[in-house]
């Protein structure tokens, strides 16, 4: 299952790479596969083991969706991979490729200059998530053309072929 995870999220990071969009006819067959897999390899408990594992990772995503700091595409593509990982590989794959995502967009930031900038609008998204709830910002979103944006489906496929080498070695 973690070979066919890493070609969807390689699929999908080059897809990422190139267009910043992340297609449905990438994610939903991705989905199907770690469900019907998972079934054929593992009986109910693997089935139960891909829906719960899709489960979390658009859960946990879910506000972070809302709040238009990532995508459906990307959104999707992580349901898959938790449908093809299955719940006992999801939440280490999640932190990967959140911390993968960071490193991305930490070095992007250092690059443009742009440090301090950022640490305002950060100051400026935390207070407004506190002060407002669970509302996007009407700047500091995916759909202002004037952000700057990442490809979160790289960092995805990064993430996976690093889980899945730490999995190989009981980590």
């Amino acid at each position: 299952m973690w070979i066919m995870a890493i070609a969807v999220s390689f699929v999908g990071g080059g897809i990422d790479w190139r267009t910043r969009r992340l297609p449905n006819w990438l994610t939903a067959p991705g989905f199907v596969l770690g469900l019907a897999g998972n079934t054929w390899l593992f009986g109910w408990p693997g089935m139960r083991g891909a829906m719960l594992g899709a489960g979390i990772a658009l859960v946990l995503l879910l506000p972070i969706v809302l709040l238009r700091g990532l995508g459906a595409g990307d959104w999707k593509l992580m349901g898959a991979l938790g449908a093809l990982v299955s719940s006992r590989e999801i939440l280490h794959l999640l932190f990967l490729t959140i911390l993968v995502a960071g490193v991305i967009a930490t070095v992007q930031i250092f690059r443009q200059g742009a440090a301090r900038t950022t640490l305002k609008h950060l100051y400026q998204l935390v207070l407004g998530f506190f002060v407002f709830g669970l509302k996007p910002h009407p700047d500091l979103n995916i759909d202002n053309p004037a952000g700057q944006t990442f490809p979160f489906g790289v960092a995805a496929a990064l993430a996976t072929v690093l889980c899945y080498f730490l999995a190989l070695h009981g980590v």
